[in-house]
């Protein structure tokens, strides 16, 4: 299956927190989108593996992806190991997105630092051709980098504020997750009631920089020729 874009999440509902209204604009503007959470997100708190998953399959319906797929690398042991950038690279080769979308390489959660080398050492590495899979070697001539808990100076901000409230409409498909009234979860960091606050006041933030109600910011570690961002991100 061929697809024009393909973001990667450390867990189930990591797109959908820190890029969910990018993915609904890439939709929104004809492109065939994917994503791939690396975990089954079997040490959080709340909920269980089999719970998330299903949460994971209602939320996709609301972005819109083609394509969606677990690798169910253990959660709290996300290694680059040979065996982990191959179930990547088997990924990237099959789908053969012009665009890819990564975690940054600095966040609280090992888990989230972890995936993003992985991820970024998979993304060289299935352009190796002799490095066999079932498919041929391929790389991504774009690759972004989405801000999770930790934001330093962003290279591009995408306007969401026409995709702000399905976002969280995606994110609110969780529900094992995120804040309820009268529940009787465990309480996170992400389980908080403050932490909706949280996620409007960023997206307000970063929207405010570029003059507009909201916005979800990335990073670009290389140069890349301006056209290629821009017929994604404008």
């Amino acid at each position: 299956m061929k697809l024009d874009v393909l973001a990667f999440a450390p867990h189930p509902d990591d797109v959908e927190l820190f890029c969910g209204g990018t993915m609904l604009k890439l939709v929104s503007k004809g492109f065939k989108t994917g994503l791939i959470d690396l975990t089954r997100g079997e040490l959080g708190s709340n909920g269980n593996a089999e719970l998330r998953g299903q949460e994971s399959a209602a939320a996709s319906k609301i972005l819109g992806v083609s394509y969606r797929k677990n690798l169910e690398i253990p959660d709290g042991n996300i290694e680059n190991i040979k065996l982990n950038q191959l179930k990547v690279i088997n990924e990237i080769r099959k789908t053969r997105p012009d665009l890819v979308i990564l975690p940054y390489r600095k966040d609280r959660h090992p888990d989230h630092e972890n995936a993003s080398v992985l991820l970024k050492d998979s993304v060289f590495y299935s352009g190796l051709v002799k490095i066999e899979t079932d498919d041929q070697a391929y790389r991504p001539e774009n690759i972004v980098y989405y801000y999770m808990h930790n934001v330093e100076q962003p290279v591009v901000i995408v306007d969401i504020s026409d995709f702000f409230d399905k976002k969280i409409e995606a994110v609110s498909a969780y529900k094992s997750q995120f804040f309820e009234k009268a529940s009787e979860k465990k309480e996170t960091f992400i389980g908080s009631k403050t932490f909706w606050d949280f996620i409007g006041t960023r997206a307000r933030y970063h929207g405010f920089k570029i003059g507009v109600e909201f916005g979800e910011p990335f990073f670009v570690e290389h140069p890349v020729k301006f056209n290629n961002l821009y017929k994604f991100f404008a």
